[in-house]
């Protein structure tokens, strides 16, 4: 009878756990909808919406002419082309004929454009939680991995509110580096490239990967390597072939990556001191500072397979060095470095606070950068606008304040990167190299 007392307590146990969780994942959902119907970036979601409207009429989203009539509103004249690849504009023309063509709610194309990156958002949760079990954490852990991430602000405010797409490329870079360990190559190869064709801040990650499979039998990594770049090709090239679309903005936005300083680097230090952020003559060389940083970087990681946290840790290393170096970070990017901390804190591979780091820090840093502002744009564009007029009134207060929270932001991220070396050369008794 007591045992049958007890298994009986177990499974009522269960069942509740199972309401809350359910509870959780709904509020998740609910205040994400919410979130992404009434807000929006002004320069992004005025672009995002633009370019899903030219791709589903047929014609070339990197060329935007005025679109005011189109969506009854004069904030849409003199847009700048969008600066990404074919994959998120596809996505985007799919979006508007599912919603803004028949509806023509400018608010429900917000939100729309939205549900990829919320589904995207609940995805990430789940796959962090399926990651730390198959590593051994406990149910514990598990369980606030999976709420850290189905609850937290900085995903809501960055993706959802923002409109940033993210933790669309989050996810399929964690999901590539988990089949990788998974030794599922010709899929993580795949999802690797479309994560960098969707949006290119994971690109150390392909470094990564290669010295994970480096050594014998070479053939694998050859093979991995061809499959990512012809999935590349696919991915990024084909599109403009196929619909005639124009490169150029793409060549042209890429050059601004080099020769533009601020967001979350220490290069807003010439923002600060100047009246742009255009870095002059041969500055620009800054701009690609990351380039050689990221490689020697890789100079001194492990090669060959070590286990799929090391495979986290040594792409959090170069990614954290890819932007550490950048003269422009803006602070949606960091996305892909939490679920990679989340994981190795979890683990007890880095301290507590530096989980609360990574994300905090760019939330106060958005502040003063105006984000919270501009988000106003679907419902209250008027007091936006005031807002930001207030906000230029104090201009130089800003800019020392956001220099406050890149500092340490700095600190943390090279105390990862350092640390790492330290105890791995500390582990083996010689250089990481050797």
């Amino acid at each position: 009878m007591a045992t049958e007392n007890r298994a009986s307590r177990i499974i009522e146990a269960r069942k509740q756990g199972q309401t809350k969780d359910l509870a959780f994942l709904l509020l998740s959902i609910v205040f994400q909808l919410v979130l992404g119907y009434f807000f929006g970036h002004a320069y992004d979601m005025k672009i995002f919406m633009a370019t899903g409207y030219m791709v589903a009429s047929g014609r070339d989203p990197y060329s935007l002419p005025d679109l005011s009539t189109v969506f009854h509103n004069p904030a849409f004249q003199g847009l700048n082309s969008i600066g990404y690849p074919p994959p998120w504009p596809l996505v985007l023309g799919l979006v508007y004929l599912l919603s803004y063509a028949w509806t023509h709610n400018f608010l429900a194309y917000n939100l729309a454009i939205k549900l990829p990156i919320i589904a995207a958002n609940i995805c990430l949760a789940y796959l962090v939680r399926d990651i730390l079990k198959d590593q051994g954490a406990g149910p514990e852990l598990v369980h606030k991995a999976w709420l850290f991430l189905l609850l937290n602000p900085f995903l809501f405010y960055f993706t959802t509110a923002w409109g940033q797409f993210d933790s669309l490329v989050v996810v399929l870079t964690m999901l590539a580096l988990y089949l990788l360990y998974k030794h599922r190559f010709v899929a993580s190869s795949i999802l690797l490239a479309l994560a960098i064709a969707l949006k290119p801040t994971s690109v150390p990650v392909v470094l990564a990967a290669v010295l994970y499979l480096w050594g014998a039998p070479s053939k694998r990594m050859v093979g991995y390597c061809a499959r990512f770049v012809f999935s590349l090709v696919v991915f990024i090239v084909l599109p403009f072939l196929i619909f005639g679309w124009s490169a150029s903005p793409i060549y042209h936005g890429w050059n601004a990556q080099f020769t533009v300083s601020g967001g979350m680097s220490l290069a807003m230090l010439y923002v600060l001191f100047s009246d742009t952020s255009l870095l002059p003559g041969n500055w620009w060389l800054l701009g690609v500072a990351w380039l050689p940083a990221v490689f020697i970087a890789a100079a001194f990681l492990q090669r060959g397979e070590h286990g799929l946290l090391n495979l986290f840790q040594q792409s959090l290393v170069l990614v954290l060095v890819f932007y550490l170096t950048r003269t422009w970070l803006s602070e949606q990017n960091i996305s892909l470095v939490l679920p990679l901390v989340l994981i190795l804190v979890y683990m007890d591979k880095l301290p507590r606070l530096i989980l609360h780091a990574v994300w905090i820090l760019p939330l106060i840093f958005t502040i003063f950068n105006t984000s919270p502002a501009q988000l106003l744009f679907p419902i209250l564009p008027r007091l936006m606008a005031q807002l930001l007029q207030l906000a230029q009134t104090y201009r130089l207060e800003r800019l020392w304040a956001s220099m406050a929270v890149i500092i340490p932001w700095q600190v943390a991220g090279w105390w990862i990167v350092i640390d790492y070396y330290r105890s791995k050369s500390a582990h083996k008794g010689k250089p990481v190299l050797a």
